[in-house]
């Protein structure tokens, strides 16, 4: 019997069929073995179940669990982390690849070393639909700085490349649904406050980018309402994380952007990008040519 400890990847899917596959083989081809994959089809009306079917006739290490109605997918993962056997948790969304054979291995060697720390991530390499890299992130390393500028930033720990301690899930009461898309930062949020964070320096995953959307202020009205939620959720963790009084100006002047004629957002756009690279000292590749 293995003595490696067990990691649970948990992959929450809708309509997932163009993507799924290349997202599981990139679990099932990790070099750490000890490691099992729950899927929750979130009531997908594609292909989606077909494709997880055939994987779970291959495998053994896979389970699928189909949800009755479409709950969701942070209330699909915590259906999905509730039914897991494993030590560690690690996140993949069903249209992203793990593209470091090693990154579980990795990961969980450091754990293993370091019992104060809860939640570590890795750098990511977005692309396009048709597979064209659009830029390159790796984000702060260590836990001071990590803790730095974690709540006035978009996000320093890509949810795709988190591993985490199953029982600090448990603490910190999974993710909060409520906060729609940025459910996964008040985890982590709520992760920092019990244990320590690390950021490897190597690209874990190949994140898509599906819509070509703002990547630091989105252009739709109906993002107004996650603006709201983001002022909310931040004030939850005030007093701590520091760059609270920061978080909250960049939460209006998202506010504010959305009310922007196009062109304008258009011109802004590439400034804003590229301060916040400076500000949060984070290496920025424009699309290759």
């Amino acid at each position: 019997m293995s003595q490696q400890p067990l990691v649970s990847a948990v992959i929450s899917t809708y309509n997932g069929a163009k993507y799924i596959k290349k997202a599981i083989d990139s679990v099932l081809g990790q070099t750490y073995k000890n490691i099992e994959l729950i899927i929750t089809d979130d009531c997908s009306t594609d292909d989606t179940p077909k494709i997880i079917f055939e994987y779970l006739k291959k495998d053994s290490r896979i389970r699928s669990f189909k949800n009755k109605s479409n709950i969701g997918s942070y209330k699909s993962l915590n259906k999905a982390i509730r039914a897991t056997k494993g030590k560690y948790i690690a996140n993949l969304d069903d249209d992203d690849i793990w593209i470091d054979s090693q990154k579980i291995k990795k990961q969980v060697e450091f754990m293993e070393k370091n019992n104060d720390y809860g939640l570590v991530g890795g750098g990511m390499i977005k692309i396009d639909i048709k597979n064209n890299e659009i830029a390159r992130f790796v984000f702060p390393e260590h836990d001071r700085e990590i803790r730095k500028s974690i709540l006035s930033a978009n996000n320093l720990i890509a949810h795709s490349s988190a591993l985490f301690r199953k029982d600090i899930w448990e603490k910190a009461a999974g993710y909060n649904a409520l906060f729609d898309y940025s459910a996964d930062l008040d985890l982590w949020l709520k992760m920092g406050k019990i244990s320590k964070f690390y950021n490897f320096q190597e690209y874990f995953i190949y994140y898509l980018e599906k819509e070509g959307s703002e990547i630091f202020f989105s252009r739709k009205n109906s993002s107004r309402r996650k603006i709201w939620l983001n002022i909310k959720m931040r004030k939850q963790y005030k007093n701590d994380y520091p760059s609270y009084k920061k978080a909250i100006l960049l939460c209006w002047a998202s506010f504010f952007y959305s009310f922007l004629p196009y062109k304008q957002k258009q011109k802004l756009r590439l400034t804003l990008v590229k301060s916040r690279a400076f500000m949060f000292r984070l290496p920025f590749c424009r699309s290759k040519k």
